[in-house]
Order: C-alpha cells, then sequence, then structure tokens
C-alpha cells in the first residue's frame, strides 16, 4: 500500500515494500496504490480504500496489510478496526527485519532500543499482547492500567539498554582509535542495501563473509583487511544498508554504528546496476549519511554487478557519475583495477628506508616483510640491506641499528 510520489516512484517503492515482507518472512498476494496529495489523518489511505482493502483482505485470505509509510498510532488502530487483520507500517517490517539479522550484542542491543522507542507510543491496541509477553517481570502497582503498566516496564529496559549501548561504544571506539592510530588506512563500504558490499569486500580481502541474497543481510560493521596492487595494506570496513525512508529511530539507534563512515580515509559508495533507480540509491544513501557526523574522507563510487546490468541503467551512470570503477563482485571484473585506484587515493603514511640491518636484526627484516612495501633486500658484507616502504617506527627502530638516516616520505 503506498500514497505519495509520481506513478514511477510507486511502482518503485511498492516493488521495496514487496521484498521487504518477503525478506521478513511474508508471502505478497496483492499491492495496491492509494493517491492522495496528503495522508488521511484518521485512516491513512481514507474511509473509501480502508473499506476497498477490508473487500481485498477478504477476498484474498490475507492476515497482515502493510503500509509504505509510517502510521500514527490513531491511524493504525482505525485501520485496524476497519480490516480486522493486523496492520505493520514500513518502519516496523524494518525494525522487525534488523532484529532477525542482528548478530552481535550491540546489534541486537540497538535494534530492541529503536523498537522500544517506535512501540512506545503506539501501546494503546497492542497492551494486551506486550503485557502477555512481560508478564511477571514487573508488578502493577496500586491503580496501574495494563498500559501504564507496560509503558512503565518499556522505559526502564530502555535506560537499560542505553547504559548497555554506552559501554558497547566505548569499547567499540576503543578499537576504531587502534585502526586510526595504526599505519595502515581505512576503506569503509557504505551504499544501498543488497548493493553488494559484503560480496565486494570478500573480493578484495579474501574475507569469505556468508553472503545473502537480501535486504539487510549485514548489519554489524565487519572489518578485515587487504592488500593494494602495489602491496600495500589497508583495513576495509562493511557497514548497515541504507535503505529509501530509512526510520528515524534506526538511524538514531546505529549512530554510532553509522560513524564508521566517518572514520575511515577513503568512502566507496557501492550502487548496485541492476537496480531500476541508481541515483534515487545514491540519494537515500546521502540522506541517510547526512543524519550522521559528516566526514572528510573522498569518495569513490563503486558501480558493482555490470556483469548482468542493462546498458542503459550503465550509461545513464557514467552520465551522472563520471570516474566511477565498474566491477562485479561475482566475477571479479574489474577488481584489479579497483585495487589500482586505491593505490592512488589512499594516503601513504609509509616512510621510504635504504638502510643496512646487522645480521643479528633479522626480526627487523620480517616486520619489514610483514607491514612494509615495496620490498627490496641484497645481502653485503656488513648485513642486509633494505630497500621498502615502511611505517614511521620501524623506520626509525630501521635507522637506530643501521646508524643512517630513516629516510623520508613520498611527497
Amino acid at each position: 500500500m503506498w500514497t505519495h510520489g509520481s506513478a514511477l516512484e510507486a511502482d518503485r517503492s511498492l516493488q521495496e515494500l514487496a521484498r521487504l515482507a518477503e525478506t521478513a518472512g511474508s508471502v505478497v498476494l496483492e499491492g495496491v496504490v492509494q493517491r492522495r496529495s496528503v495522508p488521511d489523518p484518521a485512516t491513512y489511505v481514507g474511509s473509501g480504500k480502508a473499506r476497498e482493502l477490508r473487500d481485498i483482505v477478504q477476498a484474498t485470505g490475507a492476515d497482515t496489510v502493510i503500509c509504505d509509510g509510517e502510521l500514527t498510532p490513531g491511524q493504525l488502530r482505525k485501520l485496524e478496526a476497519v480490516l480486522k487483520v493486523k496492520v505493520v507500517d514500513r518502519t516496523w517490517l524494518i525494525l522487525d527485519i534488523f532484529a532477525h539479522h542482528a548478530r552481535s550484542k550491540e546489534g541486537k542491543a540497538q535494534v530492541a532500543l529503536a523498537q522500544m522507542e517506535y512501540m512506545l507510543p503506539r501501546l494503546r491496541g497492542w497492551g494486551e499482547s506486550l503485557s502477555q509477553q512481560g508478564a511477571g517481570v514487573l508488578a502493577r502497582g496500586p491503580g496501574e492500567t495494563k498500559i501504564e503498566t507496560d509503558r512503565r516496564r518499556i522505559r526502564s529496559q530502555m535506560s537499560r539498554l542505553k547504559r548497555q549501548l554506552r559501554t558497547l561504544d566505548k569499547v567499540r571506539a576503543s578499537k576504531s582509535a587502534l585502526r586510526r592510530n595504526s599505519d595502515e588506512p581505512s576503506v569503509v563500504l557504505a551504499g544501498y542495501t543488497n548493493a553488494g558490499k559484503s560480496s565486494l569486500l570478500n573480493r578484495l580481502t579474501g574475507a569469505g563473509l556468508l553472503v545473502d541474497d537480501a535486504l539487510f543481510a549485514t548489519l554489524d560493521p565487519t572489518v578485515r583487511r587487504g592488500k593494494t596492487a602495489s602491496g600495500r595494506h589497508f583495513t576495509i570496513t562493511d557497514t548497515v544498508g541504507f535503505v529509501r525512508h530509512l526510520p528515524h529511530a534506526l538511524v538514531e539507534a546505529f549512530k554510532s554504528t553509522l560513524e564508521e563512515v566517518a572514520a575511515g580515509d577513503l568512502l566507496l559508495i557501492v550502487l548496485d546496476a541492476t537496480d531500476p533507480d541508481p541515483i534515487g540509491q545514491l540519494q537515500a544513501v546521502r540522506e541517510a549519511m547526512a543524519q550522521t557526523r559528516q566526514h572528510d574522507a573522498p569518495e569513490l563510487f563503486v558501480v558493482n554487478k555490470v556483469d548482468v546490468a542493462d546498458p542503459d541503467t550503465l550509461a545513464q551512470i557514467r552520465r551522472e557519475l563520471p570516474g566511477s570503477a565498474e566491477v562485479s563482485a561475482k566475477t571479479g571484473e574489474g577488481i584489479d583495477a579497483l585495487l589500482a585506484r586505491l593505490d592512488e587515493a589512499l594516503p601513504d603514511p609509509l616512510i621510504a628506508i635504504d638502510v643496512i640491518v646487522p645480521f643479528d636484526r633479522g626480526d627487523l627484516v620480517s616486520r619489514v616483510y610483514a607491514v612494509g612495501s615495496e620490498i627490496k633486500v641484497e645481502h653485503v658484507a656488513e648485513g642486509t640491506r633494505v630497500c621498502a616502504r615502511v611505517p614511521a617506527d620501524l623506520a626509525a627502530a630501521m635507522a637506530r641499528v643501521s646508524g643512517e638516516p630513516t629516510g623520508s616520505a613520498r611527497s
């Protein structure tokens, strides 16, 4: 059920809503479009359309109606009164999908908090089921109604989750700080859900992550290590996918996680070349990113799934985003060229060295092989001559044992 925008936008939004419903485990029976300048304040769709929906529900045997928008508590109650079946909106559907896909302790807590913030004003009509689920958790005080008890219980749980998230956020921030303080540059993947970010990470790093053809398959940030065409190491972070009209409660709940985007040295924005509206995807990504802290990192657009893309869509992307990297994470097409682009785009904190290391300091030579690049080694009478690019701390250590100048960073 959809109620705003052009006919083409309506069709695309309805298709996406169907995919969201299928991701949540539903079988889609029918789709209905409603043309209105503004939503009806009572039932969102108006009394006539609500009766039409009731007839469709009865004819198809549907047990749930999903609205492609966010319903107020009053609209939710009145629609259910007319339709006589469960009604959910786009926000609750996405929250439900997130709840099923969250794996980490932080991800689960973030989603649970967002669900509770959404439910709190909508308890009337849902109070019975919530009370049954939480029976015995908190005793009802004298004179309290069932809804008041539910509200008190949810607020208590929200306070606990916020405390838990503050603790987890400190741990995550500490790990992020360690990565930022390392000599390896960082890459962050961002993009629309199901654009192929996890598949691309696998191609760039050999990580072997499980990849599902489903919306929001990745919720928890994943950090892996990769190597550019010249042998330079970098970290790459896969973040949660965005979607049109991403619920504000989710953006707020995942704000600390989404700030990983702001911490990268390079942002790879992944677009799905098979989507009929890839530029619309990009706009949705930018809208969601705008709600988090602004980032100053350079951006590189990566157009994925070019092996199965429509030529007209690719031509549109080339016009709108000239200079984009075109790849297929599935076949490997364009990956070598992308790694070469990373070499050019990533900052180089390494220092050039040309030193002779005593033979008894083979440990330093081993470190060069582990973290250095452009390595050339030659054994001479005085020791091992090493020409390479290495982190500053290793360059200083090698200069001390060799008695030679450290070298200089590449300009």
